[in-house]
């Protein structure tokens, strides 16, 4: 988990040099947000799909960057088993999060400051990945992310992720 957040922060500091050095750039675009929530679909769909990993590092970059897309990111939406958990694949669902939450923002707009609401859809989207990642390698199972599927088949999700975002600042 620290290799995760050692790199968003490298990518958070990278992207405000180049930021500070090219000016304040403006609002998203359409275009633009439409690529983004589909890089945001095709990760949950392949997350572990090399030739996607440019099109990551727009869209991190570019939601770093853009004044009116604000996605919150908190893996204690994941639960505190999930932050100790040493999962191999703890990048690629932690950029799903975030993506997920990026793409809820871009989707529902009149919802967009509604930060329960974005959290879950991180989560539901995190669960995709996975998903997608146990297809292709059926061993790469988390504890963690097993036990936010099984409430998310008792429908008890929203409720977890309500209070676990109490947490996230």
């Amino acid at each position: 988990m620290r290799q995760v957040l050692v790199c968003l922060a490298g990518l958070l500091i990278f992207s405000a040099v180049c930021v500070a050095g090219q000016g304040q750039r403006g609002p998203s675009t359409p275009e633009e947000r439409a690529r983004f929530v589909s890089i945001a679909r095709k990760f949950d769909a392949n997350p572990l799909d090399p030739s996607l990993k440019q099109d990551r590092e727009w869209a991190i970059l570019w939601l770093i960057q853009v004044p009116d897309i604000r996605a919150k990111m908190c893996t204690e939406v994941l639960g505190p088993a999930y932050n100790k958990e040493k999962y191999r694949h703890a990048s690629e669902i932690t950029m799903q999060l975030l993506l997920s939450g990026g793409a809820f923002v871009i989707e529902n707009p009149d919802n967009a400051k509604d930060d329960k609401a974005q959290y879950l859809a991180a989560v539901e989207g995190a669960l995709k990945a996975y998903q997608s990642i146990l297809r292709e390698e059926p061993e790469a199972t988390s504890k963690a992310l097993n036990d936010l599927q099984q409430k998310q088949s008792q429908s008890t999700l929203a409720d977890f992720v309500r209070e676990s975002s109490k947490k996230c600042k």
